[in-house]
C-alpha cells in the first residue's frame, strides 16, 4: 500500500467533503454527508421534555442516536429493533456526539426542550463516528437559523462550530483521515474534536500494536489539527444561505415542537415521503 499517495491523496489531507440539504423527510434540517466513501445522513429535531435530573431547571438538553444501516458495509450489519438490543457500538458512538455536542450548546436558550440528533450511516469507509460529529454540527447551524428566522429561539443556541478527524500510525507513517484500508493496518488510531477556533473537545485513541511514541503522538497531534482546519475549508464551501429559510416556517412560529416548521422549498416531496413510495410503484 502506498501511504503517500493513497486514493489519490497524500498523508496530510483529508478525503473530500460534500454536503447535500434537506434530504430527509420533515425533520427541520438535514445534511448528507460524504467524506470518501463513507456516506452519513443526519437529522435535526426539536422536541418537548427533558430527562428527569433537568425537570424544573429551565434547561435544554441534547441528545444523539447513531446507527449503521445494515448494508452499511460489505458485511451485512444486524439492525437495531429495540433500545434494549441496541448494538454496543451504537450505544458507545451515540453517547460520543451527544457528549461533544453538548459542550456548545447554551441550553438556556431551549428551556425545557430537547434537541434530537439521528446519524444515520448509509455507507461505511472508516470514520464514520468523526464524519457523523461533523455532519451534526453542520446540520444543527441549518436547525439553529430556521429557529431563529421563525421566533423559536431569540439568540444562537450553538456557541461553536466543532469538527472531528481521524489520525493514525498506519505502516510506520503518520496518517490523515483513515478510510477502511488505513484503519485496518494501523497499529495506532486516534479521533480528534475540536471547535472551530482550535480548542479541544475530546481525545479517543489506542495503540493497537505496539506502543505509541509521545514525540509520535504529538505529530498525530498536530496532524489532527491540520486536519480540522481542512475540515472547516470543506464546510464553508456549501453555504446554507441561499436555502430560503422562510420557506420553512409555518404562521405558527411560536410552536416549539418540529410540526412548527415544514419543507414547502421549490414544492419539493420529501425523500422518504408516501408520495414518493406511491409514485415507484
Amino acid at each position: 500500500m502506498n501511504i503517500e499517495k493513497n486514493a489519490g491523496r497524500v498523508s496530510n489531507m483529508i478525503r473530500p467533503i460534500n454536503i447535500k440539504y434537506d434530504q430527509f423527510g420533515n425533520a427541520v434540517a438535514s445534511v448528507l454527508f460524504e467524506q470518501g466513501s463513507t456516506i452519513i445522513l443526519v437529522s435535526i429535531t426539536l422536541q418537548d421534555g427533558v430527562p428527569r435530573f433537568l425537570k424544573g431547571k429551565k434547561q435544554g438538553w441534547l441528545s444523539a442516536e447513531y446507527v449503521m444501516l445494515p448494508c452499511a458495509t460489505s458485511r451485512r450489519v444486524q439492525r437495531d429493533f429495540s433500545s434494549t438490543h441496541k448494538n454496543a457500538r451504537s450505544v458507545e458512538i451515540s453517547r460520543l456526539i451527544g457528549r461533544t455536542l453538548r459542550t456548545v450548546i447554551d441550553f438556556s436558550v431551549i428551556p425545557d426542550k430537547s434537541i434530537i440528533i439521528d446519524c444515520d450511516v448509509l455507507t461505511a469507509d472508516g470514520g464514520t463516528r468523526v464524519a457523523s460529529i461533523t455532519a451534526a454540527s453542520v446540520a444543527l447551524k441549518l436547525a439553529q437559523s430556521r429557529w431563529l428566522e421563525a421566533g423559536i429561539i431569540q439568540v444562537p443556541v450553538l456557541k461553536e462550530d466543532i469538527a472531528a478527524i481521524s489520525v493514525g500510525k498506519v505502516f510506520g507513517n503518520l496518517v490523515l483521515d483513515l478510510d477502511f484500508s488505513l484503519d485496518s493496518n494501523a497499529s495506532a488510531d486516534f479521533n480528534f474534536i475540536m471547535t472551530r477556533s482550535g480548542k479541544l473537545i475530546e481525545i479517543q485513541g489506542t495503540a493497537e500494536k505496539e506502543p505509541l511514541e509521545l514525540g509520535e503522538f504529538e505529530g498525530l497531534k498536530n496532524l489532527a489539527s491540520l486536519g480540522i482546519k481542512q475540515v472547516f475549508e470543506f464546510v464553508d464551501k456549501f453555504d446554507f444561505t441561499n436555502l430560503s429559510t422562510k420557506n420553512y416556517v409555518t404562521k405558527n412560529s411560536n410552536n416549539l415542537n418540529n410540526k412548527s416548521i415544514v419543507n414547502k422549498a421549490n414544492k419539493k416531496v420529501p425523500l422518504f415521503s408516501l408520495a414518493n413510495r406511491v409514485n415507484s410503484l
